[in-house]
């Protein structure tokens, strides 16, 4: 029941004003004697802080102030500001019944008599949570988006760059740039399917494959247990084995008919360390040397993944070797910028 806020006032001005109060419940409204202690909480008050107004009403308003804005008076400022200024703004955590925390926008006044006379204060405002939570979102998506085309830039910017150092024509820089940043375009088309989430090896493995038209062929090999990798390992692995099948192809297994790629991976627990072993081995191709220099697609394929990982490069006469012993809480990473880190 909403107490009196004039002395004076008619009955019908009450029942009035009354069902103005209990009909606002999108906003809480309360009032406070001079004191700061509580004379009015309507409906709106009720539902988004939790107390009934009987247990309330004479109790420091200060209870729905968070420890910390309690100690700092901050009720107090606001009574403060409402008299010298005419409102107290208040933007800030406020705290229900259950001890939950919820983001309030509102104000508090000053309430005067006919005769001018402060009498006390009425605070209202309305539950922003979900409008502040929005608004993080949204803050988090734009820096996750600026984090991605930088690095998205940064990595075409070093595929083209590279793919004309170690290319022998135009056209063939034309060719490698173009299968690169195709192979790099495909991974972000499976990351944006699973809402930038991340995607499995076996995803990723597939995806190469048909990419370089291997899906249907026996030479390309692929088995291991389902493993989720996050955005950054993804793309990562994508033009990684997008490199090794474009080496394979031209010098390597796939260069000839009788050559296979077999590609493993397997999880282990390494004293409560879960650890990725990523193995990639050519079979049955010509005779492998260990090249006099590095090229583009072995520095990627190093620098890439020793990121995550010890990475292991075997140029054995019987096939080239990778082995990339990783930790999965690297892999696994969600947040773009932690696997930037």
């Amino acid at each position: 029941m909403i107490m009196k806020l004039f002395s004076n006032s008619s009955r019908s001005r009450e029942r009035f004003l009354e069902a103005i109060l209990q009909s606002a419940i999108e906003y809480a409204i309360i009032s406070t004697d001079l004191d700061g202690l509580v004379t009015t909480w309507n409906e709106g008050a009720r539902r988004i802080l939790g107390w009934d107004a009987d247990e309330i009403v004479g109790q420091p308003a200060a209870v729905i102030f968070t420890e910390e804005d309690r100690q700092a008076g901050i009720l107090q400022l606001e009574m403060t500001a409402a008299l010298t200024e005419g409102h107290g703004n208040d933007e800030r955590w406020h705290v229900r019944k259950d001890g939950s925390l919820f983001w309030a926008s509102g104000q508090m006044m000053a309430l005067s008599s006919d005769d001018g006379k402060v009498e006390g204060y009425v605070k209202i405002l309305r539950d922003r949570t979900e409008q502040r939570e929005n608004e993080e979102r949204q803050r988090i998506l734009m820096h996750e988006l600026s984090h991605r085309m930088k690095n998205t830039l940064a990595v075409v910017q070093a595929i083209t760059s590279q793919s004309f150092r170690n290319a022998s024509s135009l056209e063939d820089a034309e060719h490698s740039i173009t299968a690169r940043i195709n192979a790099y375009s495909k991974a972000h088309d499976i990351l944006l399917q699973q809402n930038w989430l991340g995607t499995s090896i076996a995803t990723i493995v597939e995806a190469t494959a048909i990419n370089l038209g291997l899906e249907t062929s026996g030479r390309f090999k692929a088995s291991g247990p389902a493993v989720e990798l996050g955005p950054q390992a993804a793309l990562c692995f994508s033009l990684v084995l997008h490199e090794l099948v474009t080496n394979a192809s031209k010098y390597g297994a796939l260069s000839v008919d009788t050559g296979t790629v077999e590609i493993e991976w397997s999880v282990r627990d390494e004293a409560g360390d879960q650890r990725l072993t990523f193995t990639w081995q050519e079979v049955g191709g010509p005779a492998v040397e260990a090249p006099s220099k590095k090229g583009f697609g072995t520095r990627l394929v190093s620098s890439s993944l020793s990121a995550f990982g010890e990475i292991a490069l075997d140029y054995a006469p019987t096939g080239f070797v990778l082995k990339l012993d990783a930790s999965l809480q690297k892999l696994q990473y969600k947040n773009y910028s932690d696997a930037e880190a």
